[in-house]
Parts: structure tokens; sequence; C-alpha cells
């Protein structure tokens, strides 16, 4: 399966994963099959890249490598310091009753990674999570979400907590499973708006995938 390439110049490259790739080696190495995007890519386009951030394997979209050490480590500086901006949609299970479309709200928790699942624990990392319900379609209740803090799982935890698993999500409570054996959450968006030095490497204010939330199927 070939991978579909969003950006391209010679600092960086922008690519759309498919759920249920990895996008660099895990734990596990070689005994873990599941398609590794850092690797697809590189042995397409022939050349090395450097991961500067990261999607969990079940969910799609917008992943950015650098392909130098200077790129790379300028996209560190800025995902660490948080000037980029991500939006993620997703659909989810739930009732609708007392939300309003379009009204976001702001979701704080505090986050621990446990052996699978993360879970609130006073000793936990800040998480925010700006949400926005936008309406449902096909039963499935559709959203928008800007994580403002990247902990691991934090927009599937925000979501299930507030009973809204999201579909496919099995692990938070969700009870189908989608045929890609993904969940139908998908990184559609990066604001490099506020990277300063970001003219420096070609690139545009935005990048962005394709918004597939609602097109009135619950798979991504």
């Amino acid at each position: 399966m070939a991978v579909e390439i969003l950006f391209d110049n010679r600092y960086f490259v922008a690519v759309d994963k498919p759920a249920g790739w990895l996008t660099v080696p895990g734990r596990s190495g070689d005994t873990d099959l599941r398609p590794i995007l850092g690797r697809v890519l590189e042995a397409e386009i022939k050349a090395r890249l450097f991961p500067v951030h990261r999607l969990d394997a079940e969910v799609s979209g917008l992943v950015l490598f650098a392909k130098d050490a200077e790129a790379h480590k300028a996209a560190n500086r800025w995902f660490e310091r948080g000037t980029v901006a991500k939006v993620y949609e997703a659909l989810t299970d739930g009732d609708p009753a007392g939300l309003t479309a379009g009204a976001p709200v702001v979701w704080r928790s505090r986050l621990l990674r446990g052996k699978k699942r993360a879970y609130d624990s006073p000793h936990g990392k800040l998480a925010v999570t700006r949400a926005t319900f936008l309406g449902v379609e096909s039963g499935a209740l559709v959203w928008t979400l800007e994580p403002q803090t990247g902990r691991p799982h934090q927009l599937r935890w925000h979501l299930a907590q507030r009973g809204y698993p999201i579909l496919g999500d099995t692990l938070y409570g969700s009870r189908l499973k989608l045929a890609t054996g993904g969940i139908a959450l998908r990184a559609v968006s990066i604001d490099l708006t506020d990277c300063l030095d970001r003219a420096a490497f070609a690139l545009p204010d935005r990048l962005r995938a394709q918004q597939r939330c609602r097109n009135g199927a619950p798979v991504l």
C-alpha cells in the first residue's frame, strides 16, 4: 500500500497515515507485524526520515517527518514548546442530549498512562482538550478536538470519560469494531502559524489532511 503524500519539500514531508499502522517501530521490534509508516515512506522516497511526532497505531491522519537534522531539531522545538496547534476529528457513540452544536468546551484532567490505558490520577500530568460537538451523522456524534497538551490517549480518555467513546475504540468502551482495525479518530490539521522560523524551511501556515469524519460513514 502506497503512502499518500500531502506535502513534500527538501526539509519536510507530511503524509496521511492509515489506521492500523505504526508511526515508528514499537517496543516489540520486528515481532510486531504491523506496517511502519516511517520505514515504508523511507523506502518510497529513498531518503532518511526523522520523526517529530506520532499518532497511536489506531489513529489515522496527518504525520510530519523531517528530512535532515536541522529540520528535525527545529520541529522538535516547535512541538515541545507547544507552538504547533493540532486538530482532530472524531466520531463517537453516546447521547447528544445536553450537547450544543458549535459550542466549544474545555476538558481538564491529570492523566497517567498505565500498561494499556490512561487513567486519572492526582499524580498525573495536566491534560487539556478543547472539544466542539458538531452534530449527528448516520447515528454517530461528530467532534472537532484540539489538544492543548499531548498526553498519551488524552483525546480517547476525555471523550470516553464523558460517555462518548470513539467508534472502534473498544479499549475505552466502544461496542463497535471497525473493519480497518483502527478507531474513528483522525488528525486533520497541523497549524504552524506560531512557528516563527518555519519560513526558513519553506513550510506553509497550515498542513491539512482530508476530513473523512463527515462523509456519512463511521469508518475512517
